[in-house]
């Protein structure tokens, strides 16, 4: 069910919608009231983030022709809180006239792994070993030529380290190639690359071709999700942030990208930067932007599917840390908002943003910011500050009472 369509409520400024209710559009709808507008959202259900706050709510699944119709309708542009829309949906508002941002062209690369390991080989941009997997031989014929560790992949649906398994040896690769086949699912293999870290480079790109990039910054993944992100990436030379940049840029014109788009990278042992994975949305990796950047990457989105000018991207600080804050094993007996009562209690200058989800183990709930100069205090703070809000307990063992 919706509330009356935007354009009603506000019709003297332009409306995007977006597709899924999560922390994604919630913070995007941030920028939106900032800009006079309100983000119009396609959520699954009433207690989504975005749905908690915006005023302009479809209720609906994104694999449902008719509610993405509804979401649409009157839009300026419809954009992504996550890239799970099939593609032929996406097509057909197309052909009906919807300004779709990034258009299902693009937005496949993001959504199909194999389908962007093949177009960035075909544009030059180095990417780990890889071969598509129809049968348990396709996994023995690469294991041969690798010679080395395998990482399996699910074509399609995984995020946050879902669907991607790190075999322990060829016949633990055979067996879970063989799982996702048989459920239908298409597979790749990758070679499991030597890396030093992991990096992304975040840019944004108009309509009219415009294109802006923020720093380069680091990842700290644990159990494949993201629990830190450093900008910018300490260490890395400035023609290697430059290249990554550059590469970033250019990806996002090939592609006809339209909005945000984050390039995923594993930095080899000597230097080497070969692209893992694309999303066509804001993403984990620039929450640092709310914070520590002129213009963060939620409010370029907007900018970027309305074909406004885009912001500027300088770094505000000479570091920013952002730690996200997952969903304890067991929720403390304590409230969040007590918690959160003693966080600023302790770290005055940290800048919390939290969810409005419910805490489950591992779950995303929240995410916080430092800014300053002191790049080993920062990431000390990012992690103490992301525990206590996720386990009630201070790792030093600090007592407010004492």
């Amino acid at each position: 069910m919706a509330v009356p369509p935007a354009t009603s409520l506000h019709s003297n400024h332009p409306v995007v919608a977006m597709v899924g209710g999560g922390q994604l559009a919630r913070m995007t709808h941030q920028s939106a009231i900032a800009l006079g507008q309100s983000l119009r959202v396609l959520a699954a259900d009433a207690t989504d983030p975005a749905a908690q706050v915006s005023p302009d709510v479809v209720i609906g699944s994104h694999t449902d022709l008719d509610a993405l119709r509804r979401v649409a309708a009157g839009a300026d542009a419809l954009t992504f809180d996550h890239e799970h829309v099939p593609t032929e949906l996406l097509q057909k508002l197309v052909a009906e006239g919807v300004n779709v941002a990034p258009p299902p062209e693009a937005l496949v690369h993001a959504q199909d792994k194999l389908v962007m390991r093949r177009r960035l080989d075909a544009l030059g941009a180095r990417v780990p070993r890889y071969a598509a997997v129809e049968s348990r031989e396709d996994v023995d014929e690469f294991a041969r030529q690798v010679d080395g560790p395998i990482v399996v992949k699910a074509a399609r649906g995984g995020y946050d380290g879902r669907g991607v398994q790190m075999a322990a040896d060829e016949a633990h690769a055979r067996e879970i190639a063989g799982q996702y086949l048989d459920s239908g699912v298409p597979v790749l293999v990758e070679e499991r690359v030597a890396m030093r870290r992991e990096l992304a480079a975040l840019v944004a790109r108009s309509p009219f071709g415009q294109g802006a990039a923020w720093p380069v910054v680091e990842t700290v993944q644990r159990d494949g999700i993201c629990v830190q992100v450093i900008a910018p990436a300490p260490s890395l030379s400035e023609d290697a942030a430059a290249a990554a940049q550059q590469l970033a840029l250019r990806l996002a014109a090939e592609l006809g990208v339209v909005g945000v788009l984050a390039v995923e990278f594993f930095e080899t042992a000597d230097g080497e930067l070969l692209v893992n994975e694309l999303a066509m949305r804001p993403h984990n990796s620039g929450h640092w932007t709310m914070d520590g950047s002129r213009t963060s990457q939620f409010e370029q989105h907007l900018r970027a599917v309305l074909d406004y000018p885009l912001g500027d991207t300088d770094a505000i600080a000479p570091v920013t840390v952002m730690a996200n804050v997952l969903g304890a094993a067991e929720t403390p007996a304590m409230t969040l908002d007590e918690r959160l009562h003693h966080l600023f209690a302790r770290m005055p200058d940290a800048r919390v943003h939290l969810y409005g989800k419910e805490e489950r183990p591992g779950r995303k709930i929240g995410h916080i910011n430092f800014l300053g100069a002191d790049l080993a205090s920062l990431r000390e703070r990012g992690e103490r500050a992301a525990h206590w809000l996720s386990h009630g307990e201070w790792t030093d063992g600090w007592d407010p009472h004492t």
